[in-house]
């Protein structure tokens, strides 16, 4: 059984049998029709992935890992806000007449600071340490801008980073603010786990621990019924994942950088409402 499922399924199970729902609130999601989008959630949720055993996808259904990591280095690497340099349409409706999401995402990563060693954005900030300064506590990335969250068109989920060196192994923690369990759950597992690979593969380390810590883990009113047709099934070996050899840049990793073999997954064929 692949170990990301597991941990998926006992996440889910937990939700839907300890957890609180917000009928009784207003909340500002909604559905396309106009409907409140309520949620049953368990707060403080933390789960750890061992890099080095397994890579987190997901069997039970099937994770577009080539969308995901292209989601993946238009922020991190392109540093965007723009969906028009992004190839799948996951941000249209958070997207503005010109393309952009606000000074969200990308945006934040790409703004520079001044520090003793020189002018740096977020993203060449932890290279640098990572070759410079292995040993610092201070390897962090925050997308939480208060000052912009105005201008934002959705404040970032998974939205800090912080980076740890112990020995030879390069390990992370993802905080995150919100997380839809059937949409986005392995989605962001599968893209930080990925990230953590890259900036290991050309800092000289192997990718370590992935911490994800959620704050809000929630399961949508509408995804009750399709999450519990999903965790009934069996899952299977997690795939094998492989990095290319012979990239040493982080801005030259493309989608075809990175190889998963041998992915089995379960059919999903529920056509699934997303509350924006």
């Amino acid at each position: 059984m692949s170990y990301a499922d597991r941990v998926y399924i006992e996440n889910c199970k937990r939700i839907l049998t300890e957890g609180v729902w917000d009928t009784d609130q207003n909340v500002r999601p909604h559905w396309e029709d106009g409907t409140p989008a309520h949620t049953v959630k368990l707060f403080g949720v933390v789960n750890r992935y061992d890099l080095t055993k397994e890579f987190p996808i997901m069997t039970l259904r099937r994770t577009y890992w080539k969308s995901c990591i292209d989601e993946l280095l238009w922020i991190w690497q392109k540093k965007s806000n723009n969906v028009h340099d992004l190839k799948s349409h996951i941000w249209d409706s958070w997207a503005d007449e010109s393309g952009s999401i606000g000074k969200a995402y990308g945006y934040q990563l790409a703004k520079k600071d001044i520090y003793p060693e020189g002018e740096f954005d977020q993203v060449d900030r932890v290279l640098y340490l990572l070759k410079h300064d292995p040993a610092s506590r201070r390897i962090i990335t925050s997308m939480y801008n208060f000052s912009d969250l105005h201008e934002m068109h959705l404040y970032p989920c998974a939205y800090s980073m912080t980076f740890n060196v112990s020995g030879n192994r390069l390990n992370a923690v993802l905080n995150q603010r919100s997380q839809d369990m059937l949409t986005a759950n392995n989605w962001n597992v599968l893209q930080y786990a990925v990230l953590l690979h890259m900036f290991a593969k050309v800092s000289g380390f192997e990718a370590g621990e992935l911490v994800h810590v959620i704050a809000d883990c929630h399961i949508y009113d509408r995804h009750v019924e399709m999450v519990r047709e999903m965790i009934d099934k069996e899952p299977y070996e997690a795939p094998q994942f492989s990095i290319d050899p012979d990239v040493n840049d982080f801005y030259a990793f493309q989608t075809s950088s990175f190889h998963i073999e041998d992915y089995r997954y379960h059919p999903f064929d529920r056509s699934i409402p997303v509350a924006i």
